[in-house]
């Protein structure tokens, strides 16, 4: 039996039912985005999150084979784009907070070994640094935050469009979203969020 990709289907639907099948496609992707994105930002936030979604890597998998096969590239391919940069935003801030943080540490270490070396109390410099440290802690984090919030909030806003202009029914397509301060949706029992119409 051979599996059909969304492209093979869609080819073989006329022109009403190719929209909708579009437009379901969309939302289920766009579900599986905000569902993993919002895993991400709550396991920034510490919580333990046992989500596993192989959107990202399936992604990646279909650009190797330079395929983007999605719904999206039907419906609109620079949302893709969007959530690529947003999702690269948000790691760039993480990275460079493990940089900065490692070359606190590494000038406290220095200052620790100066002090042994020469007797005077050179550590305290390196010990001033920490309430840097602190700081660019929580500004990294809150960047990274933020990046995960704005793509999270963007998909919610274009799947309520997609199903609004298709006229899908919102039912069909709960959400899994860990964080409750996000517009445009309805929380349900067991973690699950439907679209406000």
């Amino acid at each position: 039996m051979k599996v059909k990709d969304s492209v093979e289907v869609a080819l073989e639907l006329n022109e009403k039912d190719l929209y909708s099948h579009i437009a379901h496609e969309s939302a289920e992707d766009m579900i599986r985005i905000i569902s993993s994105m919002d895993a991400e930002r709550a396991k920034l936030r510490g919580e333990v999150v046992y989500h596993q979604d192989d959107w990202d890597l399936l992604i990646r998998e279909r650009i190797r084979k330079g395929k983007r096969h999605t719904a999206f590239d039907f419906y609109n391919p620079i949302l893709l784009d969007i959530w690529e940069e947003k999702v690269k935003e948000a790691k760039k801030s993480l990275r460079l907070l493990k940089y900065f943080i490692a070359g606190i540490v590494g000038i406290l270490a220095v200052t620790a070994l100066l002090m042994v070396y020469t007797g005077y109390p050179i550590i305290i410099l390196g010990l001033g640094l920490l309430p840097l440290a602190l700081f660019a802690y929580d500004y990294f984090h809150a960047k990274a935050d933020l990046a995960y919030y704005e793509l999270v909030q963007f998909f919610i806003y274009e799947l309520k469009e997609i199903i609004k202009k298709f006229e899908l029914d919102k039912s069909k397509y709960p959400i899994k979203i860990y964080s409750r301060d996000y517009n445009g949706v309805e929380f349900k029992k067991g973690g699950k969020a439907l679209i406000k119409a």
